[in-house]
């Protein structure tokens, strides 16, 4: 009776009172303080109101209806379709949306929509990796920063490959500490990417020298990245490395020379394909003879051979208590396998290069020390 009564006083009411009862048949309904033949009445009418030529009527009938899991369906699929206004906080709070059902609002939506799928309260694996693969560069910003969201290591990668150049995506990046370590390094590469093509820099430097300033700085960064990574994560960071082509003889030897054993090893298990096991016990405690094999194995240049056993010996005698060393000495030490200061050629300028980094470092370091005291 009730309802009936409503269905006739709708269509002379004016918007702000239609407004209103809509959203008190809406609570009425979604609380269950009705019988079952009223709520049958109660749907249909509610139903209707999708119709309302007034936005104002479906906005109160949304928010009304958009947290309950009671809520009829093909209400809350058609307040989902609505306007922008209308279907926001149904896209952004409703439990009745499937993954389905947010996958395509997202893949059709425009950026404020993919933003409010993207700060929902929950957020699941599937539905962020259709974010990270088809929403814009502020939709994953969203993403990124929602701590309800499940994030797949894949996804962080694809966001990273598609938005690394941009800013804002890089900072929401770095920031989450569920990134993976090769995607971290990805970043260093974009951040490098975007220095080395500003007009500033080039107007600056000149296009070679920025190309190298800024290849120096990502080396650089990647040695700091292997510190904060997980061992776990090695392999894959290195076969990111390897798979771009930054896995060069040059840059094992970097971070060999500071100390980055177990990053050597996984890059060493890469190259060669031996089982891990193996390549750890060689390193530990194998043989010249053993470790020369592995060495040519991996395909580093037999010139460099004498240069890794010296620095390998001396971090074992580090790990094993014997000897107190970091890069400045073990650099040093390479340096003279090869002749020292008046060694020349490639390989001996790229050991004078990271001893004179190492030195460079400790003494800023001493600096620090000193002004901090």
């Amino acid at each position: 009776m009730v309802v009936s009564h409503f269905l006739k006083w709708i269509d002379t009411a004016k918007v702000g009172e239609r407004a209103a009862a809509a959203a008190a048949l809406a609570s009425a309904y979604v609380n269950r303080e009705m019988p079952f033949e009223d709520r049958c009445a109660a749907e249909a009418a509610l139903t209707l109101l999708l119709d309302d030529p007034s936005s104002k009527v479906r906005q109160a009938l949304a928010e009304a209806l958009s947290m309950s899991v009671h809520a009829p369906l093909q209400i809350i699929a058609a307040l989902a379709a609505d306007q922008p206004d209308v279907a926001a906080m149904v896209l952004a709070r409703s439990p009745l949306l499937t993954d389905a059902d947010l996958i395509d609002r997202v893949a059709s939506g425009s950026i404020a929509i993919q933003k409010l799928v993207a700060d929902r309260p929950v957020v699941s694996m599937s539905l962020s990796a259709a974010i990270a693969e088809v929403g814009e560069a502020e939709a994953c910003v969203v993403l990124l920063r929602n701590y309800g969201a499940d994030i797949a290591s894949l996804s962080f990668r694809r966001m990273a490959e598609r938005f690394g150049h941009d800013a804002h995506v890089r900072e929401a990046l770095a920031a989450d500490p569920r990134l993976p370590s090769d995607c971290r390094h990805l970043l260093l590469v974009k951040l490098g990417e975007a220095l080395k093509a500003s007009p500033f820099v080039m107007a600056l430097m000149g296009a070679a020298r920025a190309e190298k300033v800024t290849r120096d700085a990502c080396v650089k960064s990647s040695l700091t990245l292997i510190e904060g990574t997980r061992a776990n994560e090695h392999m894959a960071l290195v076969e990111h490395l390897r798979l771009r082509g930054d896995l060069t003889a040059s840059f094992i030897i970097r971070i060999l020379a500071h100390g980055k054993v177990d990053f050597f090893g996984a890059a060493l298990v890469v190259l060669t394909g031996r089982d891990e096991p193996r390549v750890r016990a060689l390193l530990s405690a194998g043989q010249d003879v053993a470790l020369t094999a592995l060495l040519r194995s991996a395909g580093l240049a037999d010139a460099s051979h004498a240069i890794i056993l010296r620095a390998l010996k001396i971090w074992r005698e580090v790990a094993n208590g014997r000897r107190v060393a970091g890069a400045q000495e073990v650099s040093w030490l390479m340096l003279k396998e090869l002749g020292g200061q008046a060694a020349e050629g490639e390989l001996a300028s790229l050991v004078k290069s990271i001893h004179l980094e190492a030195l460079r470092e400790n003494a800023r370091g001493h600096a620090l020390a000193i002004a901090a005291a």
